[in-house]
């Protein structure tokens, strides 16, 4: 029987057979790999039982965090066909799994939220509420843990492996003020205090490690103007007034907003403008023109996302060659020349209407 080789490395002894790679002891190896790019996971998979143990672990992820390496994918849906993932860095589609729920889920509108290594879809099956989650290690759906208080039409946002929804509707139209807290670790909803105001058709992100909702409405006739910042250390809402003054009416979109840079930009639907938000003076300077039109459907179907460094506009066109779905992108640090924003394309996604339904960038 031939006998396993031995090297030593300053590592200790491995045995060649054994290792990951040849040569190199297990946590350099693993740091090695955390360097491949994600859409070459599922060929490094098939190599042998090892590596698909590996994959399937989800440790490349720990250890991509660790490294502070992240690749920004864009996951979108335009039609019933199913959730599509675009590889930013490659230019490359891929198809995700169908979501094996229900019709009523399939067909009625849903919210969306990356966190983590997970995609978070919200929407309403026949009798309640449901959440499906698409797992990045497993590459599949299954049904998520339901909040403490189900709602739709709430504001969201996702900061490393935690989310925070807060307002929205509940199932018999009651406009919410609670939040809630996902850990994508544990896969568990967490209650948090209350905002100071209720409010539906709102928007979240994360700026400076903490957590703000803006926009929205209270009824159906009445928006709100101000905005409200949680601390995450103190639990605490502290109410901004005036943050957003561009209030929301019943039909249009909730605020299309992205965080880059800790720097909050908007999107002023009636003019197509990109604006930057000033902490200081708690005001709002426009930039520039948006790459597409978001007037003419109130800022629905339209994406507008923070995509690593730059921000992401994701939204339909018709051409001579029939409609497309296009992905423009902006780098901030490029500044703005004439009151002018250097969009480029960086994707097209062609056949899918021009309607985005649901978006959402996760970085990992």
């Amino acid at each position: 029987m031939r006998s396993k080789r031995r090297v030593y490395d300053g590592c200790g002894q491995i045995e060649t057979n054994g290792s990951l790679l040849p040569g190199l002891c297990d946590d350099v190896a693993l740091k090695c790999l955390a360097l491949a790019c994600r859409s070459d996971y599922a060929s490094l998979s098939c190599l042998n039982t090892r590596f698909n143990k590996l994959i399937k672990s989800g440790n490349l992820y720990g250890e991509r965090k660790v490294l502070g390496i992240a690749e920004h994918w864009v996951y979108l849906v335009c039609d019933l066909r199913g959730w599509e993932a675009f590889d930013a860095m490659r230019k490359k589609w891929m198809k995700l799994p169908k979501i094996p729920c229900d019709e009523c889920f399939n067909h009625a509108d849903k919210e969306s939220l990356a966190v983590g290594s997970e995609l978070l879809v919200f929407g309403r099956e026949f009798y309640d509420f449901a959440i499906w989650k698409y797992s990045l290690v497993r590459g599949n759906w299954i049904k998520c843990q339901g909040m403490n208080l189900p709602r739709c039409l709430f504001g969201s946002s996702s900061l490393g492996s935690i989310a925070i929804v807060a307002g929205g509707s509940d199932k018999s139209g009651n406009v919410l003020k609670s939040a809630e807290l996902y850990d994508s670790s544990s896969g568990r909803w967490e209650m948090l205090p209350n905002m100071h105001s209720p409010r539906r058709l709102c928007s979240g992100f994360f700026m400076d490690g903490k957590f703000y909702v803006i926009g929205g409405m209270t009824s159906p006739t009445d928006s709100l103007t101000c905005g409200e910042e949680f601390d995450l250390k103190t639990r605490e809402w502290r109410k901004i007034e005036g943050m957003y003054p561009n209030v929301n009416r019943a039909a249009q979109a909730p605020p299309l907003v992205a965080v880059v840079d800790n720097q909050l930009y908007a999107v002023e639907y009636l003019t197509n403008m990109v604006k930057k938000y000033d902490k200081e003076k708690n005001t709002w300077d426009v930039l520039g023109r948006l790459p597409v039109r978001a007037d003419l459907s109130n800022g629905w179907g339209l994406a507008f996302k923070a995509c690593g460094e730059q921000l992401l506009v994701v939204g339909g066109q018709r051409g001579p060659e029939g409609e497309a779905v296009v992905l423009n992108s902006w780098h901030p640090k490029s500044g703005v020349k004439d009151g002018t924003l250097d969009w480029k394309v960086i994707g097209v996604k062609e056949h899918v209407g021009v309607f985005v339904y649901n978006c959402a960038v996760m970085g990992c």
